[in-house]
């Protein structure tokens, strides 16, 4: 898991949090619940991430955690409530947005990136020079 309940409870009052919870009406929140909101999270977030990095990640970057809180709140939402309030929708999208551009590679989690097939070994080299080139511009004036 990527963030905590108390990671959830500093951007959630204790009461909302009930409301998103307690389906059995016993006025606490259900820990089980959100453990299964943040585990969800973490799902779709390491389906991002494994495409550049090693998940799940023993060390868990900043930027993961965030969108793990965000999105796991999301889903508390979406569970309970039939119109997700604006700015909980807003912030699910930028994580789905910022985990769409760490998989494509363009921003970075300060993590060392999965090894690729190249580096393990398994790769596959040429000998061939740019002296070796058989045809040239040189070569191919007057055709």
């Amino acid at each position: 898991m990527y963030c905590t309940i108390d990671d959830i409870k500093k951007l959630l009052p204790e009461e909302l949090l009930i409301q998103l919870t307690d389906d059995e009406g016993l006025n606490r929140v259900n820990d089980a619940r959100v453990d299964e909101a943040i585990a969800q999270a973490g799902a779709e977030i390491d389906s991002y991430c494994a495409t550049k990095y090693a998940v799940p990640f023993a060390t868990v970057p900043p930027i993961v955690k965030k969108c793990s809180v965000d999105m796991a709140i999301y889903n508390l939402y979406s569970r309970r409530v039939e119109k997700t309030p604006e700015t909980r929708v807003d912030r699910y999208n930028n994580a789905v947005k910022l985990l769409s551009n760490i998989a494509k590679g363009v921003v970075s989690i300060g993590a060392d990136p999965a090894p690729t097939e190249q580096a393990t070994g398994d790769q596959i080299s040429g000998t061939k020079e740019a002296s070796d080139r058989v045809v040239t511009r040189s070569k191919m004036r007057g055709y």
